[in-house]
């Protein structure tokens, strides 16, 4: 069996279990492309390793978004779904270990640091596609399939003390439609490039976040009424 058609079997096995809008193929795709893209401009990547997590890093959101009580880490599941899969196909201990790492260790909002620099990449990759005009769509995507308001202005500390695991602004989220875009752009997107690893990946953000705080500037004083 050739690699590509080992990630083709992978990519299958995945998109099987996402159904969810925004965490959909495309996603998977746009994060495996931009992990290529950053791994350009690094030293010694281990591309079987980066592409294979890149795949698979989102195995489990379905079953995090599903889950009302903040228990379920998509990342860690999503390694152990992961370990399985990569097993059946054949996949060496070492290989396996290194992929599960990067899984784990992918989410913004995980206790797990990225340790190698195919995790360091996955990570930024994942965060990029948050950011920007795909960002913006993406977290109205959310917000429309889990009957979230479009804005909110209740205070950080409120709402960390109503809905975020350990009232943390990392933390996890307990109830998804509780959520909204403003709250998810002051919590996560606004402090992503000071948590990217490569320094491609800060140039871009950088970049796709200035048009994130304008659109989210603009819409809160268009609700606001203000012409």
């Amino acid at each position: 069996m050739t690699m590509e058609s080992t990630y083709q079997k992978i990519e299958k096995t995945v998109a099987r279990e996402l159904s969810c809008s925004a965490h959909a193929m495309k996603h998977v795709m746009r994060v495996y492309n931009l992990c290529l893209h950053l791994a350009k401009y690094e030293l010694n990547v281990d591309l079987d390793v980066l592409k294979t997590a890149a795949l698979l890093h989102d195995i489990a959101r379905v079953k995090e978004f599903n889950d009302k009580t903040g228990n379920i880490d998509h990342s860690a599941l999503g390694a152990e779904m992961a370990d399985k899969i990569l097993r059946t196909l054949g996949y060496p201990e070492k290989k396996i270990a290194h992929i599960k790492h990067c899984i784990t260790a992918h989410r913004f909002r995980g206790k797990t640091k990225p340790q190698t620099k195919e995790a360091k990449i996955l990570f930024d990759a994942d965060k990029l596609d948050v950011l920007g005009a795909i960002g913006v769509a993406r977290c109205f995507m959310i917000a429309g399939q889990y009957g979230q308001k479009i804005y909110s202005d209740i205070s950080i500390k409120e709402y960390l003390k109503d809905n975020v695991v350990e009232e943390k602004a990392d933390g996890m989220v307990r109830d998804i439609s509780k959520h909204t875009p403003i709250l998810e752009f002051e919590l996560k997107f606004k402090h992503i490039p000071e948590r990217l690893y490569t320094q491609k990946a800060r140039e871009i953000a950088k970049e796709r976040l200035r048009f994130m705080e304008n659109f989210f500037e603009k819409l809160k004083r268009e609700i606001k009424g203000e012409l």
